[in-house]
């Protein structure tokens, strides 16, 4: 199955400490946002690019712009209102992949692996945590948490979500896939964060 994919970098970025917007941030010389516009362009199985935006990131709305990427601009009233308003405005009734802006390591190849998982699990939605423990023990922040059968985990941003349930409204039936790959391993909250990252994936990031 092919799905849209929903790249996120409307938030305010205020952990990160910095003037410049978050998706906009080098790293190992090429903005962050830059590194995940490239990998959700070489996965396969992604139909359609958006980028979803607000007033916070009006930089980074311009410079995707200028890659003709699709824009969906919201009120940046955080994920989940931006990522439910995005839904509604471009009335994407079916399966779509939520990535967020701040992935420096993501491949097309690992989330052509979710889209598989998520088709395979039969579920509403596929939600991709990351084992605290393991963000910890590097020393990276944890800016967003969330349970699945009674363990608390860090959460990626790495989700699918079918749109037509948003929309409709009602539960949501979610499956889970719990990884501490570096694809998701290493998202950008701080700029402690940043710099762990950048010493971390130096070899195994190509520039």
């Amino acid at each position: 199955m092919k799905v849209p994919a929903l790249i996120m970098a409307g938030g305010k970025g205020r952990r990160i400490g910095s003037k410049i917007e978050k998706p906009l941030l080098p790293f190992l010389g090429k903005p962050l946002i830059e590194r995940v516009i490239e990998a959700a362009r070489s996965a396969k199985n992604i139909s359609e690019i958006y980028v979803v935006t607000s007033d916070y990131t009006p930089q980074t709305e311009e410079e995707c712009l200028k890659k003709k990427l699709k824009i969906l601009k919201t009120d940046g009233k955080g994920y989940h209102n931006d990522l439910k308003q995005a839904i509604i405005k471009e009335k994407l009734n079916f399966p779509i992949l939520t990535i967020p802006s701040d992935l420096p390591a993501l491949t097309g190849r690992f989330l052509d692996k979710i889209i598989r998982i998520f088709e395979r699990k039969g579920k509403n939605a596929l939600a991709v945590f990351v084992p605290l423990e393991s963000r910890e023990l590097l020393g990276l922040s944890v800016s967003s948490k969330d349970e699945f059968e009674g363990i608390l985990y860090a959460v990626s941003g790495v989700n699918i979500i079918n749109g037509k349930k948003t929309l409709n409204g009602g539960k949501i039936e979610t499956a889970a896939y719990i990884t501490d790959e570096i694809e998701v391993l290493f998202n950008i909250n701080t700029q402690k964060d940043l710099d762990i990252a950048e010493k971390n994936l130096k070899r195994i990031v190509e520039i």
